[in-house]
């Protein structure tokens, strides 16, 4: 189904407008349905999939955010990775809430329903977009969940503002030191990048993403996976997703700052502030079938952290440890976060 090309901006957020019902945002459609119905992408399609959780927008950092949200307690923020958005935590967002927590699923600047800016895609701003999100639900604290590109920001975020973070979990997701490192010596995790690298390009990296009905992104997804595929419906969401305007450019911005930074002033600067030990009690989950961040590039993140640290490899797992294994996922990070509740 062609993506309805309305800007997500313009879409009417859930504080503005009388709530239908929970999950429900008046004036959005049911989102995939396949997991429902056993049927993919002939289903309608929104970025506001309704189900048990409620749909908000939240100002933080001077841009607007979309949340997602369900459950009451401790507040676990949830932040993904590329090319997904909040839909990549649908199995964590209803066993947190079910295990006594506030569970939040972010959708990061420029992707989903939150605000495409012009600038600010670098890691340290990025980073405050997320400890802001977390004051403006109102909260001292979080533990913070965060997969590949948004792993690496929770790192950053651990960095930068320790007193927000009670926990944290990364997902596929080297210290950004390590996956630097690597990336200037690696030969192989350089070759598990090189979408990375072609995404330095100006604009053609952005047709091409889109081109097809997206099908490049679902390649990546078949590719980046270990024997449990993701399901055609999260598959079909992560293509029309890909498709809203501007969201291409914005989704790639990151990447383009990680590898042109690299020897300029801000680049190095950044290097050297992530020497700062992480404080935070940290969980960190790998695939280790992962093609795209390579276990070997990921392995060493603890001499990082000065508190409790556990790596954990998940066999047969590629890049979504999340999507792929969500149950033996889901087991591991409840019990992380149950153990550092104050």
């Amino acid at each position: 189904m062609p993506l309805d090309q309305t800007p997500v901006t313009a879409q009417p957020s859930a504080d503005s407008v009388p709530d239908a019902g929970p999950g429900t945002v008046p004036g959005t459609v049911p989102g995939p349905a396949a997991e429902r119905h056993g049927e993919g992408a002939a289903e309608a399609w929104s970025i506001r999939t309704s189900g048990p959780w409620r749909h908000r927008d939240l100002a933080a950092n001077g841009a607007r955010f979309h949340i997602t949200e369900l459950g009451s307690g401790p507040l676990v923020l949830l932040v993904h990775g590329w090319p997904e958005y909040w839909w990549a935590w649908r199995h964590q967002l209803t066993a947190l809430a079910a295990a006594g927590y506030r569970a939040v699923a972010l959708d990061l600047r420029g992707i989903g329903g939150s605000d495409r800016t012009p600038r600010g895609y670098d890691p340290g701003n990025l980073a405050l977009d997320i400890t802001g999100v977390i004051r403006s639900l109102g909260e001292r604290r979080a533990h913070l969940v965060g997969h590949a590109s948004g792993g690496t920001l929770a790192w950053v975020a651990a960095v930068m503002r320790p007193s927000v973070i009670q926990s944290l979990t990364v997902v596929s997701a080297a210290h950004p030191r390590d996956l630097r490192r690597a990336l200037l010596t690696d030969r192989k995790q350089m070759a598990a990048f090189d979408h990375v690298l072609g995404f330095q390009r100006p604009w053609i990296p952005e047709r091409r993403l889109v081109a097809d009905d997206a099908a490049l992104v679902g390649r990546y997804l078949d590719e980046w996976t270990g024997p449990n595929k993701l399901d055609e419906a999260a598959v079909h969401a992560y293509r029309q997703a890909i498709q809203i305007p501007s969201t291409a450019h914005c989704s790639i911005e990151p990447y383009r700052w990680l590898l042109r930074s690299m020897a300029r002033p801000d680049g190095i600067q950044f290097a050297r502030r992530m020497k700062k030990p992480i404080t935070a009690p940290t969980l960190h989950v790998q695939g280790a079938s992962d093609p795209v961040l390579l276990p070997h590039t990921a392995l060493g993140g603890g001499e990082y952290v000065a508190a409790p640290y556990r790596w954990r490899l998940m066999p047969g797992v590629g890049h979504f440890p999340h999507e792929e294994a969500p149950e033996e996922f889901t087991a591991e990070l409840l019990d992380w976060v149950g153990r550092h509740k104050e």
